[in-house]
């Protein structure tokens, strides 16, 4: 699995997700590798079945991301890393995610 993120920049995200009520973080490494597959998601614009199988089966990681974007998970780690210099290459807003095709009309072979 490649990284998208430094060993100081995991530290910080995990710091901030354990403390985030009805999270469960069992196994760090689990919770790595969720993060690191939406990372990879919203760099690479694709649609979630086209998730490698190395970040964990796509419709589990979607689920995950799901109930995280319903409990608020990820707008509060946005406005809490927004304004640190050493996270705010991390913290992607609507404006730099990539669509795919499919997005704008266009049809699939």
């Amino acid at each position: 699995m490649s990284s998208f993120l430094s060993e100081y920049q995991w530290r910080r995200i995990y710091e901030f997700v354990v403390d985030e009520p009805k999270i469960h973080c069992r196994k760090e490494i689990d919770i790595q590798r969720f993060v690191e597959a939406i990372f990879w998601m919203a760099r690479s614009g694709a649609q979630w079945r086209l998730l490698p199988r190395e970040y964990g089966q796509w419709n589990s990681v979607y689920k995950r991301f799901a109930r995280w974007s319903e409990l608020g998970v990820w707008q509060r780690m946005f406005e809490h890393f927004a304004s640190d210099p050493d996270m705010e290459s991390l913290m992607i807003d609507s404006t730099v995610v990539r669509a795919h095709a499919c997005a704008a009309g266009a049809v699939g072979g």
